[in-house]
């Protein structure tokens, strides 16, 4: 019997969709979604039944897991508690989006080694499991309103040409599914990147719409220094953290990113492209650093949410990160060891932007060791 098709583009109600999604998965049937990359097929990893005739509808065995989808890269730890620092990275850097995570569920329990038994072997099979939060809306709305993971699989059988559209899917699989969800053709029509995840090491098990070369980027750590308006303290700090982070890993500050670490400063107030102050234009060139060509930048989400380490000047600025992104608190720290202020020498006679620079310069140093320990995975 052939699945309903529906069109999501033309469909008056996306939440009659969703909950006929969900329906459906509940119910223990196959539904066919649309993905950026290219449509899958989904059964909920909570009912053993659906994932075996996922598994009998593919033609796949134990040795070819499926993916689990789950809600957003927050929810990754729920699942696996035990995800390295460099697993969480990749997670808040891809998802949503096309890359599937596989990592080692380890001997602390988690959602995933609390899937029925029977489910297991078909998405856990050798202690791993592959993880995936699609960039799909309509797959989003899904996820979020069923209880539970959905085991995901690329719409065709095994050895046979993805799907990347809906009449793709009705084509390959279609006799097995109760529904299909069409959203037009995949945007990527390519598979997700595969990676495995083991410690402070990555490996590409199959490249797919991310390339290596991305991959390295987005594993590198990143700190963000933020002040107020990013036109002193924090280029200030910026510049000393590039030098010392250099000095103490053997390369020169160019080299930084290829050894793992980017480093980039922010304000809360900043106003795009304003440049350093002279004064602390003048403090650091006496340093041996130049700050002639930094331009400021506002902290946006985007930063907060790839930033390893967050340093600000002021625990008000601390404050005002948390305010609006709460679930950032442990990765953001005041500069200062002892928690206190760097005051803003904006306004002031040249000698406090020397004292300013003084106390980062210091402050900094403290910070580097803890940073190159997070880096070599110590």
């Amino acid at each position: 019997m052939p699945p309903r098709i529906i069109d999501v583009r033309q469909a008056e109600d996306s939440r009659d969709t969703v909950h006929r999604a969900v329906q459906a998965l509940v119910e223990g049937q196959l539904v066919g979604f649309p993905t950026e990359t290219v449509y899958g097929i989904g059964a909920s990893a909570c009912h053993a039944p659906a994932v075996e005739k996922l598994a009998a509808t593919k033609g796949r065995g134990y040795g070819s897991p499926f993916a689990l989808a789950i809600k957003s890269a927050a929810e990754a730890l729920d699942y696996v508690p035990s995800m390295s620092p460099l697993a969480q990275r990749l997670a808040r850097r891809c998802w949503p989006g096309p890359v599937t995570l596989v990592v080692e569920v380890g001997e602390q329990p988690g959602l995933a080694s609390h899937l029925p038994v029977e489910v297991r072997p078909f998405v856990i099979p050798a202690g791993w499991v592959g993880l995936r939060v699609p960039a799909s809306k309509i797959m989003q709305d899904v996820l979020r309103m069923i209880a539970g993971p959905l085991a995901l699989t690329s719409a065709n059988r095994t050895g046979e040409p993805d799907a990347v559209d809906a009449k793709g899917v009705v084509e390959a699989v279609g006799d097995h599914l109760a529904l299909v969800l069409d959203d037009g053709p995949a945007r990527y029509r390519q598979p997700s990147t595969v990676v495995r995840v083991t410690g402070n090491q990555f490996e590409i098990l199959r490249e797919g719409v991310v390339r290596e070369s991305t991959m390295e980027r987005l594993t590198s750590y990143l700190v963000v220094v933020v002040c107020t308006g990013n036109t002193c303290r924090s280029p200030m700090a910026e510049a000393f953290l590039r030098r010392q982070l250099a000095e103490r890993l053997g390369c020169a500050e160019a080299q930084l990113e290829s050894r793992g670490v980017i480093v980039a400063s922010a304000g809360i107030s900043a106003a795009a492209g304003a440049p350093a102050s002279p004064e602390g234009v003048q403090v650091m060139h006496k340093k041996g650093l130049d700050l002639t060509r930094h331009e400021s930048q506002q902290l946006t989400e985007q930063l907060v949410r790839h930033a390893d380490l967050i340093l600000t000047m002021t625990r008000g600025h601390r404050q005002t990160i948390l305010n609006q992104w709460p679930e950032v608190a442990e990765r953001v720290a005041v500069l200062l060891a002892s928690g206190r202020d760097v005051a803003d020498p904006l306004g002031s006679p040249y000698e406090a932007y020397v004292a300013c620079a003084e106390q980062i310069e210091q402050a900094v140093a403290h910070r580097v060791e803890q940073i190159v320990a997070e880096v070599s995975g110590e």
